[in-house]
């Protein structure tokens, strides 16, 4: 039998009448759209369809807001890239610090985001490009070309065998407009009560504070409890932390260094305590930030590390060695931390829009790190943060998060995929600024922690004494 064609013409067929149809299926277009952060992908342009050509893709793509750029090659990869800029031929260098380059080969999508101070792509006429350095339906033909490969100002680092296997031929191209979900085709608000009761007032936040002022850890002879927060990066650890600290300085503080450039910003082993600006005083607990959690092995915060930190011999500001795990010196190691130096509580911090997205290596590491927390008897517990970002309906109105059925459903998710009971599981949005309905949600959160490091001190107490 003979093999028909892939490409009779690098343009339009004139055959095609039917409707356009994605290529996606099911499964990838939630996955992409939780990458995206549930957002809905409307196709725009099929280079099968409308021709591989620039001015092809120009006129279905342009001015039409934020898109998301779906290649497929025949060894199986999809992968491309989006972009929040209008493409609009200005000639241009656009910078677009939203911008990312992905890749879906197996489970789970990888992502790239583009470095900073780098130019995301350069909006001219022709063929769509992420950087000048990546360019789609190259030459107008059905390839991909990689222009610059390792540079160290490169806007991408990435591999092309692991972004697209090395295969550079193209079996199809798509361009999806990328806008906010429909309400009426996808409602995410439940007509039941809500699947938890909160009290959205005033007095209900100063109820909570009032509680965490008057905290006093269990046991006398730990004069400050220790909550470890451990999550991949740019999950919100260190946001979290600012923004409790904010609630009890009465404005908003950026202490400890927060964002998302790719890499962890958080280098050190941290120990912030909380200052209450209306008592003068400093809370007798510590939130404990630690470098983030990444996939690959000799990335990010490693599982001895966090073993050590959970054994109470890692000193504040140790600046952590992903090749090397931290080795406590000899006179330390000698002699076990006291009850005061461990921790007593861990929190698993993790970006609500990225939960579908969790690789299976990082899923292995919260494994192991979970069966060491386990075997040591301290209480844990998941900060699902960004929910904004993740559900349309939550942005417009924070009140609706506990009617969401979308972040219901990623609740469910995190409880299966880490091992953890739903009540266990707390969603938030760390506060760009002070605001009832996220200090609500934070001081719940942290309210909880306390109660759980005092369940600990509760249970090893009475064995460890001093």
């Amino acid at each position: 039998m003979r093999k028909a064609k892939m490409y009779s013409t690098f343009g339009a067929s004139s055959t095609h009448n039917a409707p356009l149809t994605s290529k996606l299926t099911k499964k990838q277009r939630e996955q992409l759209c939780d990458l995206l952060g549930n957002l809905e992908l409307t196709l725009l342009y099929k280079a099968s369809f409308h021709g591989y050509q620039a001015s092809a893709f120009h006129q279905r793509c342009d001015h039409q807001g934020p898109t998301l750029l779906v290649a497929y090659n025949r060894s199986g990869y999809i992968f491309g890239g989006y972009t929040s800029v209008d493409y609009a031929q200005s000639g241009r260098q656009i910078i677009d610090n939203q911008a990312f380059l992905f890749s879906v080969h197996g489970r789970a999508p990888l992502c790239i985001r583009v470095n900073s101070n780098c130019n995301a792509r350069c909006d001219d006429a022709g063929v769509p490009n992420f950087g000048q350095q990546l360019y789609f339906c190259y030459n107008n033909h059905p390839l991909v070309q990689n222009v610059y490969a390792c540079q160290l100002n490169d806007p991408f680092n990435f591999s092309p065998a692991t972004l697209y296997g090395n295969d550079t031929w193209l079996s199809e191209c798509e361009v999806y407009k990328v806008e906010q979900r429909s309400t009426l085709s996808e409602p995410q608000i439940s007509a039941e009560k809500p699947w938890r009761n909160v009290l959205w007032t005033d007095e209900r936040r100063a109820e909570l504070m009032e509680k965490i002022r008057n905290y006093k850890p269990l046991m006398p002879s730990v004069s400050r409890v220790r909550i470890l927060m451990i999550g991949p990066v740019g999950a919100g650890k260190s946001s979290f932390f600012n923004s409790i600290n904010s609630i009890f300085t009465g404005h908003v503080t950026n202490k400890a260094i927060s964002g998302f450039v790719g890499t962890s910003l958080t280098t050190q082993f941290r120990t912030y305590p909380v200052k209450d600006s209306r008592q003068r005083k400093t809370f007798p607990f510590v939130l404990c930030d630690t470098m983030g959690l990444e996939e690959e092995s000799g990335a990010g915060l490693d599982i001895e590390d966090i073993n050590s930190i959970l054994q109470g011999h890692v000193p504040d500001r140790y600046k952590f060695n992903p090749t090397v795990p931290f080795h406590a010196d000899e006179q330390k190691a000698s002699r076990p931390a006291s009850l005061q130096e461990k921790i007593h509580c861990v929190v698993y911090v993790i970006d609500t829009t990225k939960i579908s997205l969790m690789s299976d290596k990082l899923e292995e590491k919260f494994a192991s790190i979970r069966r060491k927390v386990n075997s040591l008897g301290i209480p844990q517990m998941v900060l699902m943060t960004k929910v904004d970002e993740a559900c349309p309906l939550v942005e417009k109105d924070l009140q609706s998060l506990y009617l969401s059925s979308y972040i219901k459903s990623k609740v469910q998710e995190v409880c299966s995929r880490l091992g953890v009971p739903v009540s266990c599981v707390l969603p938030v949005k760390n506060s760009q600024e002070l605001e009832l309905n996220c200090d609500i949600l934070l001081l719940s959160a942290l309210q909880q922690m306390l109660n759980f490091a005092n369940d600990y001190l509760d249970d090893v107490g009475p064995m460890q004494g001093n």
